[in-house]
């Protein structure tokens, strides 16, 4: 997409506590990241911007590393670039923040540029719950979990798969995905599971937690996982955990030169 000469393009680095939001997508009569955040950004700039996003985050799913983009007046980026994120923390709430803010190519795309999504899925199987520090990204589970087992699980399950089972189906949208990365770490009580995709479609992520913690549950064997990828719709069998556990953490772009030709392959394989 051009950029006209009198206009920049702005990425933004967001994080959000997703408890008391809605998810990113202005949805009516709910309070959502990205009206807040365009919202914010009309008051300190005047002037409307809209946001394109690298994911859309699930109602109660948290950011640390959320990344968008707008395209604003040149004169209105020379005036505010210095003080702009520190205008936004005045008029932001506090559950939602912008980290940076900077000039990127008219080729970068937040959403089709993006090579891999990373999130993080925390939960802890002690008695006493999660630390109160903590509570509203780690969710307390109510019985031990197999770290070990779900680990064997999950290691199946990376690379190139259809994972219709794993996904709400949205009409017209693939379910085919490059899982890159799927693991499971113990650190004492807590239990970090660790997803990276080229994309995720709908409910993923939360889903494949649910089939690990299955596993980890003893409930059901290292292969029922992988087995239900020959499916070709979603799995009631497939639990889906509560969204406070989960962090999108981080969002790779590749080098600038390489901006254009990543969104146009992008923009081909999945059209919405």
């Amino acid at each position: 997409m051009q950029v006209p000469d009198d206009r920049v393009r702005l990425r933004f680095d967001v994080a959000y506590d997703g408890t008391a939001l809605h998810g990113w997508a202005r949805q009516p009569a709910q309070r959502t990241v990205q009206a807040d955040l365009e919202e914010g950004l009309a008051r300190v700039l005047r002037r409307p911007v809209s946001l394109t996003v690298a994911g859309r985050t699930d109602a109660g799913v948290h950011a640390t590393g959320q990344v968008a983009h707008a395209d604003v007046p040149r004169t209105v980026w020379d005036e505010q670039r210095a003080k702009l994120v520190r205008r936004l923390r005045g008029v932001l709430p506090a559950d939602i923040a912008v980290r940076a803010v900077r000039e990127v190519p008219a080729e970068f795309d937040a959403r089709f540029g993006a090579l891999a999504r990373h999130y993080v899925y925390r939960l802890t199987d002690v008695d006493a719950g999660p630390d109160p520090l903590r509570r509203a990204d780690t969710v307390g589970w109510p019985r031990r979990l197999d770290a070990g087992a779900m680990a064997a699980a999950a290691a199946p399950l990376v690379g190139l798969h259809d994972f219709a089972a794993f996904c709400r189906r949205r009409e017209g949208a693939t379910t085919i995905r490059t899982l890159l990365d799927l693991r499971v770490e113990r650190e004492g009580d807590l239990v970090r599971i660790h997803a990276s995709a080229d994309a995720f479609c709908h409910s993923m992520v939360r889903s494949l937690v649910g089939a690990l913690t299955a596993v980890g549950e003893g409930r059901r064997a290292p292969g029922w996982p992988a087995a239900l990828l020959s499916s070709s719709e979603r799995s009631s069998e497939v639990p889906v955990v509560p969204p406070g556990g989960l962090t999108l953490v981080a969002v790779d772009y590749p080098p600038d030169e390489e901006l254009a030709a990543r969104a146009v392959v992008t923009r081909a394989l999945r059209p919405r």
